[in-house]
């Protein structure tokens, strides 16, 4: 069979395309969220790209910056019991509501096999809701933004990355944190690279 007869290959008309950018300009008053992603099982960066992927495919949401990927340390285990981790942090814009976007950060951790057998246990995925436009909520289901956030320099660093202005609500602005925590082994991976979804 050849790709000329096979209409999954046909290049998608202008009409539609423009339909689309449309439609996410219409993304009825979306929010802007940051979400951490890290993975230090298996392929990590396919993983990590998968993540950003099924992200995209979200209906309401669109992934509107990578960062680059960063190489870190596991947290709260001995020096090489686990593999390092991969760590990335990807902004959208979304209609979602925190909850609904919750449980889409659960499904795509579910979707890669997440295990959750201990605490501070190696996972494949890890998808993380780190701010939410400016909402500050201790509700104990997703506190906002994340109680950790301010004070990780894997999440401080890949943010201030595609966002320097950014601000962790009711902590202050990303480079101030950063300043106060340092980038101590968070290892840019220059030969790595996640793409942001056509």
């Amino acid at each position: 069979m050849s790709t000329s007869s096979d209409p999954t290959v046909q290049p998608v008309p202008a009409s539609v395309v423009q339909q689309v950018d449309a439609a996410d300009v219409t993304l009825s008053n979306p929010k802007r969220a940051v979400i951490a992603l890290g993975s230090n099982l298996g392929n990590r960066l396919e993983t990590l790209q998968g993540a950003v992927d099924a992200l995209e495919d979200t209906p309401g949401l669109r992934v509107k910056a990578v960062s680059p990927v960063y190489e870190t340390q596991p947290w709260g285990v001995e020096p090489g019991s686990q593999p390092t981790y991969f760590n990335a942090v990807v902004l959208v814009k979304t209609t979602l509501p925190p909850s609904a976007l919750l449980e889409r950060g659960h499904a795509i951790e579910e979707a890669f096999e997440r295990v959750r057998d201990e605490r501070w246990g190696p996972r494949t995925l890890d998808v993380d809701i780190v701010a939410y436009q400016d909402v500050v909520s201790d509700d104990p289901v997703l506190t906002l933004p994340h109680p950790r956030a301010h004070e990780r320099a894997f999440v401080l660093v890949p943010w201030y990355d595609i966002d320097p202005e950014a601000v962790v609500p009711g902590r202050g602005a990303v480079t101030e944190l950063l300043a106060a925590v340092g980038r101590t082994g968070v290892e840019p991976r220059a030969d790595l690279e996640l793409r942001l979804p056509e």
